[in-house]
C-alpha cells in the first residue's frame, strides 16, 4: 500500500500530558496507575486516570458538548501544538478536503450515568442531559471537526479496544478513494463506572497493578487517554514517521473471549506485514495488546510465536497506562512512534515472573537500540483485531 506520513501526533494518558511526559515516564519506568477511586467506584482496583480532566472548561459556545470525554479530548488535542497543526492543515488543503476519523469505546457514557442518577420519579432524565452531543459515539468526531474546522468525511470507529488503531485504516481508504487529501485520526476514551463494574462482573479486573505476561497475572487495570495524529500523503507533507501497513480481522469466535489459538490476531499481523511489503525480520519491536488477562496474553503469544518465533522483542505498555479501551490503539501506536524516534524499547512493566508457557521474547528489561519499524497490536473485546506497521521517516 502507499504509506501515510504522520506529520504531527500527540498523546495524553495517566503518564501525563503530551509526548514528553509519555517518554519520560517510559524511561523512568514510572507507572501512571493509582489506587484512587473514580467517582463512586468502590472496587479495590488500580486505574489510569488523566490528571486535570475535571478542571477543563469548554468554550461557552460549546457548552452542549460538555462531558468527561469531550473535556479529555480538548485537553489532549491542545498538547504538542497539535490543534494548531491540524488547523493549519485545514487551511492548507481546504476544510472539505480534511477528514476526521476517531475511535472510542464508551464515548460519553459517564455523562449518561450522571444523568441516570438524577432521573425523575417517572424515569425521565434531567433537562440538562444531551445524548447527541455527549454520549453518542459520533459526538467525539463531530467535536473534533468543530475544534479543528475540518468539514471533510467524518467517522467514529467503535470496535472496543481496536477502535483507535482502525482509524488509520479508515483514513487510508478514504484518502485512497479521493474523499479527502489528509485526515485527523485518533481516539478518546474516558473512565466510567459501567466499564469498571462491567469488566469486574466478568472477573477481569485486577486488584493489583496489571502484570502483562506474568505467571500470576489476574486481570486488567482500566485507564483512559486521548491521542491524535495528522496523516498526509508523503509527497505533500514534511518529515515524520510512516504508517507502512495495516491489517484487520475478526475472530468470529465469542462475544467476550479471544479465539484461544490466536488465529484472528495472527491474520491481522500477517495482513499488516503484507500491505507493508515486509517480512517478519524487518520488524524491530512489537507493542503487544497485552491486557494481562490469562486468555488474551496466551492467545496473542501463540499468534506472535507462530509469526515471529522466539526472538523479536515485544512488550505490553498497559502496566504504565492501564487499558485505555477505545484509546488504546492510538496510545500504543504513539509508544511505537516514540520507540522509533528515540531508539527505546520499554519493558513489560510490573511483570515479575514471566509465564513459562509464553514463548515470545517479552522484554523484562528496557532496551536502548535503533528502531526502524514497529508492529503495534490492538485486539478488541469480542475479537475485532487491528495491527499497524509503523516506520521511520
Amino acid at each position: 500500500m502507499k504509506p501515510l506520513r504522520i506529520s504531527h501526533y500527540t498523546a495524553s494518558s495517566a503518564l501525563g500530558l503530551g509526548l514528553a511526559a509519555q517518554l519520560a515516564a517510559l524511561r523512568a519506568e514510572r507507572s501512571g496507575l493509582a489506587q484512587e477511586p473514580f467517582d463512586t467506584c468502590a472496587l479495590p482496583t488500580w486505574t489510569g486516570a488523566v490528571a486535570g480532566v475535571d478542571d477543563v472548561k469548554l468554550a461557552q459556545a460549546d457548552a452542549a458538548w460538555d462531558c468527561r470525554n469531550q473535556r479529555l479530548a480538548l485537553l489532549g488535542i491542545r498538547q504538542d501544538g497539535f490543534l494548531e497543526a491540524a488547523q493549519a492543515a485545514v487551511k492548507r488543503y481546504g476544510a472539505a478536503r480534511v477528514g476526521v476519523f476517531m475511535g472510542t469505546s464508551t464515548s460519553g457514557l459517564h455523562q449518561t450515568g450522571l444523568a441516570y442518577r438524577e432521573r425523575g420519579a417517572d424515569g425521565s432524565l434531567p433537562a440538562w442531559y444531551d445524548y447527541n452531543h455527549t454520549h453518542s459515539p459520533s459526538s467525539i468526531s463531530r467535536y473534533t471537526l468543530r475544534l479543528t474546522g475540518a468539514t471533510g468525511p467524518s467517522l467514529t470507529i467503535s470496535t472496543a479496544c481496536s477502535s483507535s488503531a482502525k482509524v488509520f485504516a479508515s483514513a487510508h481508504r478514504a484518502m485512497s478513494a479521493g474523499l479527502c487529501d489528509a485526515a485527523i485520526v485518533g481516539g478518546v476514551d474516558s473512565l466510567c463506572l459501567m466499564t469498571l463494574y462491567g469488566f469486574n462482573a466478568l472477573q477481569l479486573v485486577s486488584s493489583q497493578k496489571c502484570r502483562p505476561a506474568d505467571a500470576n497475572r489476574d486481570g486488567i487495570s482500566i485507564g483512559e487517554g486521548a491521542g491524535f495524529a495528522l496523516v498526509e500523503w508523503p509527497e505533500r507533507a514534511g518529515k515524520g514517521p510512516l504508517v507502512l501497513g495495516y491489517g484487520e480481522s475478526s475472530d468470529a469466535h465469542h462475544m467476550s473471549s479471544p479465539e484461544p489459538e490466536g488465529r484472528g490476531a495472527a491474520a491481522a499481523m500477517r495482513d499488516a506485514l503484507m500491505r507493508a511489503g515486509l517480512g517478519v525480520a524487518a520488524i524491530d519491536y512489537v507493542n503487544l495488546h497485552g491486557t494481562a488477562t490469562r486468555a488474551n496474553d496466551a492467545a496473542e503469544d501463540k499468534a506472535m510465536h507462530a509469526l515471529f518465533g522466539p526472538l523479536t522483542p515485544c512488550s505490553s505498555t498497559k502496566g504504565w497506562t492501564g487499558h485505555a479501551l477505545g484509546a488504546a490503539g492510538i496510545l500504543e501506536a504513539t509508544f511505537g512512534l516514540l520507540a522509533i524516534e528515540h531508539g527505546f524499547l520499554p519493558r513489560s512493566l510490573n511483570t515479575v515472573d514471566k509465564d513459562p508457557a509464553l514463548k515470545s521474547n517479552v522484554l523484562m528489561q528496557s532496551r536502548e537500540q535503533k528502531v526502524s519499524r514497529v508492529l503495534s497490536n490492538s485486539f478488541g473485546f469480542g475479537g475485532s483485531n487491528c495491527s499497524l506497521v509503523l516506520g521511520a521517516a
